[in-house]
């Protein structure tokens, strides 16, 4: 079982620039991430499995403290096993998907996050954050291309023309060090953002929250709990969650008035566990914070050749785990377009893309997060006896339940309005829309006895997602494909029971998988023929009902922000 220690301190190394005056006036890294929380570590792989070096600075030299976010949802498990480390994260972390809603003392009702069968992943997992970073350090550390510096801290920024300068401070004095473009990511009070003179704006609400870990055996069972008005916190609200290793998260409203260093002194934080805990339940408390909740957001995540992802962007307040998980997922989005453009096979303006599809994605999350907010934090007597009444009602009657807002849990945004999208021609049901992230489904490989998934086959590449054999797509099609601007892989997903490969199919054909229950088919409204393009991060860009080479190529030009020569200006 893994276990490790927070405050373990990763060794400080000089940078190459430091070492060398002639490397710091010449080198010129493609990537700088700055960051190496869960969003710069998820940027820093993803692009070096794509070939592009990166070199990671932090100015500190230990995980997270305190479990932090702890909350990881399933699109973000599905991102981190499209990069080969979410088998170990999904093991260690606690799985769940029931949440009960609590008015008083009195269970209101519960819910169920994920009520199908046919998904590889939980709807969530619950792991302390010092537990994700360390994963995601260690499989970094095996990568070729990532150099991780830590106590690497930035100082400066100055952008020019065909790279950014990073003045960086070290224990050994300061260096400059250059790259083509900067993925800011270290966190809501961003250097980066500050050095180049920008602004989140937003939101703070005028209340305060205590977290508190607290290691326990106790016999609840690992769901989310959430109480409007309890006996043990009268007029305010409490949370709680289970994490591994027999720790538990508690969270109690405070309100505004509280004063942050008196809530965190033990005598103040015992007494509240034991009000909800009881006096019989025995337990050691790990780890305290008090903190206010805030929506903000850059005006813009792109300023030239600095990106910026996760709480350098924007916040959110933490009810319904929305920050770490939309962090991951700006990671995963800006990536393969940074990877494209670095090598010269997309356009510039697939990085603009970046920013609007995020910035719209942060939108969304801002807006559930405040609205969640307003209903637990009541700011008037009004607001107050309508979510009262809501609760009583949602006792009895399953309209109310939609009211009740205790924190609209994470759902990956469907980029509906991205300018990478091609628009249906076809009538299509269900979600699948282009702009959607793909939903999973369980998949049969030829000679394979294992199970397989239908993420883990759209991997990191454009793939054209076809329901049949393929037989309706002649040779000079495929050969099309295969060398567009950026090749497109065929995956093609056959019917339960049907031949799951061509008998003469080469080795280094199309992919023929079978529809092992036919959820891929069900989910995706797959008739024969109907294909998907899929982008590199696995959201749908263009769908049709019949194979169409000029059409599917159309589409891929338009997803890489290309004309219609396929050529870069």
């Amino acid at each position: 079982m893994d276990t490790i220690n927070p405050q373990r301190p990763f060794a400080y190394q000089p940078g190459a620039e430091q070492r060398s005056l002639l490397a710091a006036a010449h080198a010129v890294h493609p990537v700088a991430v700055v960051g190496a929380g869960p969003v710069g570590l998820t940027a820093a792989i993803d692009l070096a499995q794509r070939g592009i070096p990166v070199v990671v600075l932090d100015e500190d030299d230990t995980l997270a403290a305190g479990s932090r976010a702890i909350c990881f949802a399933k699109r973000t498990l599905d991102i981190l096993d499209r990069l080969g480390c979410g088998e170990r994260i999904a093991a260690k972390g606690v799985s769940w998907h029931v949440g009960k809603v609590f008015f008083g003392d009195e269970q209101v009702y519960r819910f169920d996050l994920l009520p199908e069968a046919g998904h590889r992943r939980p709807a969530f997992i619950n792991l302390q954050q010092y537990y994700l970073e360390s994963f995601l350090i260690e499989h970094a550390a095996g990568l070729p291309g990532i150099e991780l510096r830590w106590r690497h801290r930035v100082t400066g920024v100055a952008p020019g023309q065909d790279k950014v300068a990073l003045t960086v401070s070290t224990p050994e004095g300061d260096y400059v060090l250059h790259a083509r473009y900067v993925v800011a990511a270290d966190g809501a009070h961003s250097g980066v953002r500050q050095g180049l003179g920008l602004e989140s704006k937003g939101r703070v609400f005028h209340d305060r929250f205590l977290i508190a870990d607290v290691k326990m055996a106790a016999p609840f069972p690992a769901e989310r709990w959430f109480w409007f008005d309890p006996p043990f916190n009268p007029g305010r609200s409490a949370l709680l969650h289970r994490q591994p290793d027999d720790v538990w998260r508690l969270d109690f409203q405070l309100g505004w008035d509280a004063d942050p260093e008196t809530e965190k002194q033990p005598g103040r934080v015992i007494p509240r566990i034991r009000a909800m805990l009881g006096d019989d339940v025995a337990f050691t408390l790990e780890w305290v914070s008090v903190y206010t909740f805030c929506c903000q957001r850059m005006d813009a995540f792109r300023h030239g050749r600095v990106l910026f992802a996760g709480d350098a962007a924007h916040r959110v307040s933490p009810f319904g785990a929305r920050g770490a998980n939309s962090g991951v997922q700006d990671a995963e989005n800006l990536a393969w377009k940074l990877a494209l453009v670095l090598a010269g096979r997309a356009g510039d303006a697939l990085l603009d893309s970046y920013a609007s599809e995020r910035e719209a994605a942060a939108d969304e999350n801002i807006r559930h997060s405040t609205r969640s907010t307003d209903f637990i934090t009541p700011k008037s007597a009004v607001s107050r006896t309508f979510r009262d009444a809501v609760l009583r009602l949602a006792r009895r009657h399953a309209f109310a339940r939609h009211l009740v807002n205790s924190g609209r849990l994470s759902l990956p945004t469907v980029l509906r309005d991205s300018p990478l999208n091609t628009p249906d021609r076809d009538v299509f049901a269900g979600a699948m829309v282009p702009g959607a992230p793909c939903v999973d489904a369980p998949l049969q490989r030829h000679g394979d006895a294992r199970p397989g998934w239908l993420l883990g086959e759209l991997g990191n590449d454009f793939t054209l997602l076809v329901f049949g054999d393929g037989g309706a797509i002649p040779a000079e099609a495929r050969r099309r494909l295969a060398t567009a601007a950026v090749p497109v892989r065929l995956l093609f997903v056959v019917p339960p029971g049907a031949p799951a490969a061509p008998p003469a199919a080469p080795p280094e054909g199309p992919r023929h998988v079978s529809d092992a229950e036919g959820l891929a088919a069900g989910r995706y409204d797959g008739r024969p023929g109907t294909c998907y393009l899929i982008r590199p991060d696995q959201h749908v860009c263009a769908r049709w009902r019949d194979f169409d080479a000029e059409a599917v190529l159309a589409a891929l030009l338009r997803a890489l922000c290309l004309p219609a020569n396929g050529q870069i200006h």
